[in-house]
């Protein structure tokens, strides 16, 4: 069965702990530092990745596109399964006419048949993640950048994550500007699932060379 992490949206892990402390998109937290006002501090900005992930028109599409790459994934496993399902129904209507011996080899060809199904689920499931974790990085990357820029053009001296502050004056927030120069940069982007079997089996080739 594809687990849950297979659901996983991409546009929440692309501001993990590696890139980003993972927060609630600011809701009432923001509207209480909002309140709380005060002046605004010389050289000290602030910034949501998450927000620019989650508002950004290449972050929106990435997060589609590993939508639909778990969905493929999922429907396939299903596939196997369903194929399955007559036999193993008709195993457990029948079995307590069996003897243990056709009982256990009835079981027995039917787990051979289950195992590579449980394993390519296992499999989808490491290779949506790989993809995952590659678009990310590609991402964050580019997102790296154009933070640094921003941030000079603001004449910055101290980058405080948005969503750890607790009130103030949120008047040098860079989100905004750095969602804009993003967009302006990328809009979309394209990929598909990581082929780890693929991968495996030229690391075999090489090693054996």
């Amino acid at each position: 069965m594809m687990r849950n992490v297979l659901l996983v949206a991409l546009a929440a892990t692309l501001a993990s702990p590696s890139h980003a402390q993972t927060a609630p998109a600011p809701s009432a937290s923001g509207h209480a530092a909002n309140a709380l006002g005060g002046p605004a501090i010389a050289g000290v900005c602030l910034l949501s990745r998450q927000d620019v992930l989650n508002t950004s028109m290449v972050g929106k599409a990435a997060t589609a596109r590993l939508r639909v790459l778990t969905e493929q994934a999922k429907a396939e496993i299903d596939a196997d399964r369903a194929s399955l399902e007559p036999d193993v129904q008709k195993f457990n209507a029948e079995q307590a006419k069996m003897t243990d011996a056709q009982r256990q080899e009835r079981r027995t060809a039917l787990a051979a048949r289950v195992k590579p199904v449980q394993d390519k689920a296992e499999l989808r499931e490491r290779e949506i993640e790989a993809t995952r974790v590659k678009v990310t990085t590609r991402l964050a990357g580019e997102l790296e950048t154009l933070i640094a820029q921003v941030y000079k053009q603001r004449n910055c001296g101290l980058l405080v994550d948005r969503n750890a502050i607790l009130g103030g004056n949120l008047a040098n927030d860079l989100t905004g500007p750095v969602v804009s120069a993003l967009d302006a940069k990328m809009q979309t982007i394209a990929f598909d699932r990581e082929n780890l079997a693929a991968a495996s089996t030229s690391g075999r080739t090489a090693g054996s060379n």
